[in-house]
Order: structure tokens, then sequence, then C-alpha cells
């Protein structure tokens, strides 16, 4: 229960940034626009300069074995969110964008800060595990269930600025690279402001949303809390089956850090997608908007029950 009071006070920390991003748009001073510069910075100087940080760690049995564990656990997790939501949506009718933003969370931004603040950043590195699967996921069965083509977009993959950091970061850990104290000095102040970042961006594109869009649509609250409550309460039942505080030592602590990627609001990149794809844009950003202002609540009663 301390955990999940914890996480209470860091996700009411960044709302409390998320509507100052709000505020800031509201009262004309910026406009929602003006959050592009800030989404350029998150996604390739600040992110980057997580991840890279994140694999400065020494070298261990322990470390690598939890390393592949947290990237079997992402697998074995997408796979199941993909069939029960697919399982979901036919009784509930949900239609491929509803499916899009159900199954696929904000597993970085919102992740990285909360694994620094409740665990220490020496266990951010759990955390890219499912960063990878996701990210693979998006420019695969996300872009067929949107656009309806079945191309896999290796190109988008391997080229994504979070791929590339990860990559970089496995190399220096693996052959054990480190980087001097100057850098990673500087990589530390640069990341404190992943969470910040993220939310100011957050706050400032849900300023552009018409509350009519954000409180009038039932289906918007039917896939919040799929997203939210039903699906990360199914997948609890299967994590708890796993009993991986025998398998490996932290093995709870790297469940957590993968359940809490689970649990977390609907994905931006999602609605970026939608935008791309010329799909119905205003509702993802509604979704997206909703399950972020929701979260606040819906993420420490669903750790406080998983703990529980």
């Amino acid at each position: 229960m301390e955990l999940a009071l914890l996480l209470a006070i860091k996700i009411t920390e960044l709302a409390l940034i998320m509507f100052a991003g709000f505020a800031i748009v509201k009262s004309k001073l910026l406009d929602s626009k003006d959050s592009y510069p800030l989404s350029v910075i998150g996604l390739y100087i600040i992110s980057p300069c997580v991840i890279i940080n994140a694999f400065q760690v020494d070298y261990t049995p322990e470390v690598s074995q939890g390393l592949l564990f947290s990237f079997a656990l992402a697998i074995i997790l997408h796979i199941v969110l993909i069939i029960l939501v697919k399982l979901l949506s036919i009784p509930l009718k949900l239609d491929s964008l509803e499916q899009a933003t159900s199954i696929y969370s904000n597993s970085g931004n919102l992740i990285i800060p909360l694994v620094t603040a409740l665990f220490g950043p020496e266990w951010v590195i759990y955390s890219c595990g499912f960063m990878a699967v996701q990210i693979f996921l998006f420019w695969s069965h996300c872009r067929i269930l949107l656009c309806g083509k079945a191309e896999l977009s290796f190109k988008k993959i391997i080229s994504n600025i979070n791929i590339i950091s990860i990559i970089v970061g496995l190399i220096l850990f693996v052959f054990q690279i480190k980087l001097p104290s100057l850098i990673t000095g500087t990589f530390s102040a640069i990341g404190i402001m992943i969470g910040p970042n993220a939310m100011l961006i957050a706050g400032m594109l849900l300023a552009s949303i018409p509350l009519r869009t954000l409180f009038s649509s039932k289906r918007i609250y039917l896939v919040s809390f799929l997203r939210l409550i039903f699906i990360p309460l199914c997948i609890l039942v299967i994590m708890k089956a796993i009993p991986a505080n025998k398998w490996l030592p932290n093995g709870d602590i790297i469940m957590m850090i993968s359940f809490l990627a689970v649990t977390s609001p609907a994905a931006s990149t999602v609605t970026q997608m939608a935008l791309l794809f010329k799909k119905d844009a205003n509702k993802a950003s509604g979704i997206y908007g909703v399950t972020t202002l929701l979260c606040v609540m819906t993420m420490p009663l669903i750790i406080a029950i998983y703990q529980w």
C-alpha cells in the first residue's frame, strides 16, 4: 500500500504540471501547436539521454537475466493484450481506433519518471523491454490495425530514436563501455525533465480539445474504462499466476514495472498515427486526454489491488 501511496503522490505532481500546460494555453500565452518544439526536445534529446543512461550499470548475471525477463514479459503481455482486445471488440463493437487505444499505453514518458521516483534510476533499464516491444508493434500491428495495410515498416522501426537509443545502450552495457562522468551527469540532468516535459505537452494538447469531445462521448469513456481498469485487472490475474520471485532475483519489482506500463493511459503515439492515417484524430485525442486525466485515480488504485 505504501507504493500505491507514493505512486498517487507522484502522479498527482505530474498531473499538476499537466494542468500548468493546460492553463498556459487557455490563458492565450501560448498555443497548443507550440507544444511541438517540446515534443521534439522530448523525443530526440530527453528520452535518448534517459535510455542510454539507464544502461550505464555493471554487467551482472542478475541484471542480464532481469533484462531478458523484461523483454520476454513484454512480448507475452502484448500478445495477451492484442488477443483480449480482439475478443472484446466483437461484443463491444470496438472500431480499429478504439482497439488501438485500448491495447497501447503511454509506457515511455509517463512510466520512466514513475519508475525513477518509486524504485530509483537503476531500475529504468527494465522499462526498456516494454518500450522496445511496443515501438515494434506500433509500426507493425498498430499500423495494420489503423490503415488496414499488412505492411511491416522496418525503416520506421529501426529509425525510431528510442530503438536506436536502446541498441546503443545495450552495446554499452554488454561491452561494459562506461561513459565519462561528465556525459552521464549531463544525461542525468536532462533526464529529470522527461516527466514534466511530457505532462506539459499533454496539458497543452488537452487544451485544444473541445470540452464537448471530452465529456459527451460515451465511447471515449468505454475505451477509458477498458484501458485503465478492465484490461489492467485482467492482466493482474495473469501476472499473479507467474512466480517471478522464484525465477530470478528482484523478479517482483521487474513485473511491477511492466504492470505499471499496462496500467498507464492511452499512448500519445496512437493519436499521432490517427492523424497520419486520417482516422478520427479528435476521438483519439479525446481518449488520450480523458485517460491521462483519470489515471491520477486509477493507477494508484490498481497498484494497491496488485499489492493487496
